[in-house]
């Protein structure tokens, strides 16, 4: 049985590299196979998993309907078929690591069938691994439509600002309003400096947050971003990567 995970937040917050060192947390105990899915148009998740990246799913629909408007699209292969072979070329493989990217969201014109297809292969080829994990942006509105995948846990990350805190409750409500099927949600705050005042407690509180753990400032992750080096050779004995291990263990990823 594949088990989702959903890591969301707004921009800035580090949502793309507590999903780095949760999936490296998941292959380092050998809990399974893994499919990453970007679903952030930014596409920065292989940077960080060290991954090279052939193509995304918004480039691919792009070139099929352009090749179908101009007449260039081979009508004896279904589209299906098509896609899937072109998904299958745009997978980055790595160690009991796959990564699909989404890439930019739709442009002007009819995308709904191409969408639909796109759904069924992803949600196909998702069924194949223990494990997907998907980066998103802040709130699921892009993958929404390419995946009809139940999530069953799902962590929005925060900074530790009374803002953010709003920020999460906000991505929490529009989650609701989208109608995607979230079993499990949780809290992180990110770069914690000291202790959570009670003022923000009592915020959390009144927003119905599940506030699961915090991860601590961690120069590790600033020098790794400045030479370029994939945040998932991170060292297991950092102060992040501990305060992810505990997370997902409470949350009983095992």
């Amino acid at each position: 049985m594949t088990m989702t995970i959903a890591v969301a937040g707004k921009g800035g917050t580090g949502k793309t590299t507590f999903a780095a060192l949760l999936i490296k947390y998941i292959r380092s105990r050998n809990l399974g196979y893994i499919l990453a899915i970007d679903g952030d148009p930014s596409a920065n998740l292989n940077l960080v998993l060290g991954m090279d990246l052939p193509d995304t799913i918004g480039h691919i629909r792009e070139d099929t309907l352009a090749q179908i408007s101009r007449g260039r699209y081979d009508t004896s292969i279904p589209k299906a078929d098509f896609f899937e072979y072109r998904i299958n070329e745009a997978l980055a493989e790595g160690d009991r690591i796959d990564l699909i990217a989404m890439g930019r969201p739709e442009g002007p014109g009819c995308y709904c069938a191409a969408n639909s297809i796109l759904r069924t292969v992803i949600d196909r080829l998702g069924n194949q691994y223990d494990f997907v994990v998907i980066d998103n942006e802040a709130g699921l509105e892009h993958i929404s439509r390419q995946t009809t995948r139940d999530v069953d846990k799902l962590f929005i990350v925060t900074d530790m600002t009374m803002r953010g805190i709003a920020a999460a409750g906000h991505i929490v409500r529009l989650i609701k309003e989208l109608g995607t099927r979230v079993h499990e949600t949780y809290l992180v705050i990110n770069r914690a400096e000291s202790d959570i005042p009670p003022l923000m407690r009592e915020e959390i509180a009144r927003l119905g947050l599940n506030l699961i753990g915090t991860l601590p400032q961690d120069r590790t992750i600033t020098e790794f971003d400045l030479t370029g080096r994939p945040l998932i050779e991170i060292s297991e004995e950092s102060p992040i990567y501990k305060a992810v291990t505990e997370i997902a263990a409470k949350a009983g990823i095992r």
